[in-house]
């Protein structure tokens, strides 16, 4: 464990727990059907999807999307190193699970800055014998330390794939592009990026009613444009793979999305509206349900 993260005093982690303020991998939680949050964060969940009702597709879609892209930079990219920044909290499908399933002896490392994450972070260091897992409590914002610590798990000498995915729209630009640029700088040749980022060019009025309410509770959530998501990667001279930067369902779909837990008719209609999202399918998807881009590149 990188920076003896899993062995901080028990003590100082509740401490640094903030259950009166959402944290968006907890938000992210309740829409997955965890168990790992607090009444703010299901609160926080439930107005985003009072304000869009279909918008846990967008959650389900990009999830469904890191499924698809670590498969294809593993099976076809030959990829056994990921740098997952941002992680959340520990989900079935997780990165390594997925690589490690292709190629045991990937290697994955872990950051995210949330307390509660860390806290759950050994259910995401299971990994297989012949790979390796590993957890770093850094934020984003902090791209040397991250780099520093990666590097006790990862070879920086060989290709890593840099994960992205629905992070970098909690960062301001000022900070956003240059913190990528640090991240791809210190990759080699042949190395991968995966970006999944929340727009507006979609469909504007359901992602800025959710944005209301994420920035009502003291959330940063830059809404970019697909020229401005492209920017991570064009401006970093990264090679975008087929199809580009899409809407996040459109991104090589495989039709082999989790199917959701079976419930009751009767059952469901005893169920609020986010606890009802665990049991409903992602494939009744259409274009005015999302509102994520997705792409990943090749840095030459």
């Amino acid at each position: 464990m990188s920076g003896d993260a899993l062995g901080q005093d028990p003590a100082e982690l509740r401490r640094r727990i903030d259950t009166t303020r959402a944290h968006p991998a907890r938000v992210y939680d309740v829409f997955l059907g965890g168990k790992d949050h607090y009444p703010v964060d299901r609160n926080a969940a439930a107005a985003a999807l009072a304000a869009n009702p279909r918008g846990y597709l967008d959650v389900r879609h990009n999830r469904d999307f890191l499924r698809r892209a670590v498969t294809a930079l593993a099976e076809e990219g030959g990829i056994r190193q990921f740098l997952d920044i941002g992680t959340g909290l520990p989900t079935q499908e997780n990165v390594h699970q997925i690589a490690q399933r292709i190629t045991p002896d990937a290697r994955v490392v872990y950051v995210d800055n949330d307390p509660v994450v860390l806290a759950h972070a050994r259910a995401l260091l299971t990994s297989g014998p012949e790979g390796r897992t590993d957890y770093i409590d850094a934020d984003l914002k902090e791209p040397k330390r991250i780099l520093e610590q990666a590097a006790e798990t990862i070879d920086f000498g060989r290709p890593v794939a840099l994960v992205l995915v629905a992070v970098l729209h909690f960062v301001e630009d000022a900070e956003a592009y240059p913190i990528v640029r640090a991240l791809v700088d210190a990759l080699p040749s042949g190395s991968r990026v995966v970006v999944s980022h929340l727009t507006e060019d979609l469909n504007a009025e359901n992602v800025r009613a959710v944005q209301r309410t994420y920035t009502e509770r003291g959330f940063t959530f830059v809404l970019r444009s697909r020229a401005e998501v492209e920017r991570f990667f064009t401006e970093n001279g990264l090679i975008l793979d087929e199809p580009g930067v899409v809407p996040a369902h459109r991104w090589r779909p495989d039709g082999n999305a989790p199917a959701p837990e079976p419930a009751d008719p009767a059952f469901l209609a005893t169920l609020d509206a986010i606890d009802k999202v665990r049991h409903l399918g992602i494939d009744d998807v259409t274009d005015a349900d999302i509102n994520v881009y997705a792409a990943t590149g090749v840095k030459p």
